[in-house]
């Protein structure tokens, strides 16, 4: 065995899971995703996606998605900085300007590519990037790219954040990233006081809306809209994988910032350019955000029934207000073992267990969508109460 595997094959956590018949990862799905999935031939109620507004198998993004096939093909065999650049592309990019309230947008492949290639480029040696503890790892993984000085906040801690932003020249670029949303645990940032707090110290700010947009704000606009600083906050970041119902991501900011990622953002220029049916569905995705209001206060009804729900059981939820509801287990093995019992169930909840999380913080992510009814979240409740009960976790 060469050293490369020997090394490799020393990391058995996976198999210790498999050996206690508790491992929860690569499930298989067998259709669509929706509120109701297959799996091994089986329903389960599907409280694991991203898909906030419930758009995955809507009629008219499927068929946006394939009638762009049917006009462009299946890809642009290339980056968008050469031959991979399409007319709804463009139309797309504008669209989302608009639609967040800036000068310009660019589109990337993924969301994760966006913070990547974004994070690793815009700020130079000498200058500074501060991100709250708990930003997403394509956030994280950008920083770990740049040549400027990091600095971490405690996370939603401004007291924290402005001690870094002290330690910073004053005559420097200090770009502040935060997620707007914060994916697993389901809290806010609190942009009023980032946003005040930048303005002090003469900061950039980029906010990551990848699980804010189509929840929050008008018409889905996200968490900068809903705070009403849309203005204030330089880069808004998005991801077509959640509420857009597709595959991709956008930076949207004013157009001297997107000269310049254009022509410097690797994971931009040598990455092929999003397929044109991901970017005719998350086109069509906008449409729906745009002119149906009534799914995004459905979202929120369920949300508002869900958490009174969990925290009548007795439920460790955190400090979330939103879709994305934490159910705190605090113990990696525990967590994995109730996420297969819940799916036994006819439950799918996703769980988050240490490195991603501490593993005195691991927890179950139950994540709700527009298309789901009361009557499913009731008998989720209800047999989320039943698991933990036989673990002692609620009355």
């Amino acid at each position: 065995m060469k050293l490369l595997q020997a090394k490799l094959s020393q990391y058995q956590e996976p198999q210790k899971a498999k050996a206690l018949g508790i491992y929860p990862y690569f499930r298989e799905i067998e259709s669509e995703q929706d509120t109701e999935v297959y799996i091994k031939g089986k329903k389960v109620l599907m409280f694991g996606s991203n898909s906030y507004m419930g758009l995955t198998n809507h009629p008219k993004v499927k068929e946006a998605a394939i009638e762009a096939i049917k006009k462009y093909g299946t890809g642009c065999a290339g980056s968008p900085f050469l031959n991979g650049t399409l007319d709804i592309h463009k139309e797309l990019e504008a669209r989302l300007a608009a639609f967040v309230g800036k000068e310009d947008a660019m589109i990337y492949s993924t969301g994760f590519e966006v913070n990547l290639g974004v994070v690793s480029c815009i700020t130079g040696r000498e200058d500074y990037v501060l991100l709250d503890e708990q930003d997403h790892a394509s956030i994280i993984e950008g920083r770990r790219l740049s040549f400027s000085t990091a600095y971490k906040y405690k996370h939603n801690d401004m007291a924290s954040l402005e001690t870094q932003l002290q330690k910073c020249a004053p005559d420097k670029v200090k770009l502040i990233v935060t997620d707007g949303v914060f994916s697993m645990e389901g809290d806010v940032a609190n942009l009023p006081e980032i946003v005040r707090l930048a303005k002090k110290y003469d900061a950039t700010v980029m906010v990551d809306e990848a699980h804010g947009i189509g929840v929050f704000g008008k018409q889905g606009r996200g968490t900068c809209d809903h705070f009403g600083v849309s203005d204030d906050v330089d880069l808004i970041m998005g991801t077509f994988s959640k509420s857009f119902a597709s595959l991709g991501g956008f930076i949207a900011c004013d157009k001297s910032i997107t000269n310049y990622l254009r022509h410097h953002s690797r994971s931009y220029i040598f990455t092929a350019s999003i397929t044109p049916a991901s970017t005719a569905a998350a086109n069509a995705a906008l449409d729906i955000m745009l002119n149906e209001p009534e799914r995004q206060q459905h979202l929120w009804d369920l949300t508002h029934y869900a958490l009174e729900g969990f925290r009548s059981m007795g439920c460790e939820i955190g400090h979330t207000s939103t879709p994305i509801i934490p159910l705190f287990i605090r113990d990696n093995n525990k967590t994995f073992a109730i996420t297969r019992d819940l799916m036994n169930e006819g439950i799918f909840v996703n769980p988050v267990v240490s490195p991603a999380v501490a593993s005195h913080d691991t927890l179950i992510r139950f994540s709700l969508m527009a298309t789901h009814t009361k009557e499913q979240v009731t008998e989720a409740l209800e047999k989320i109460h039943k698991v933990f009960r036989s673990y002692g976790l609620v009355e």
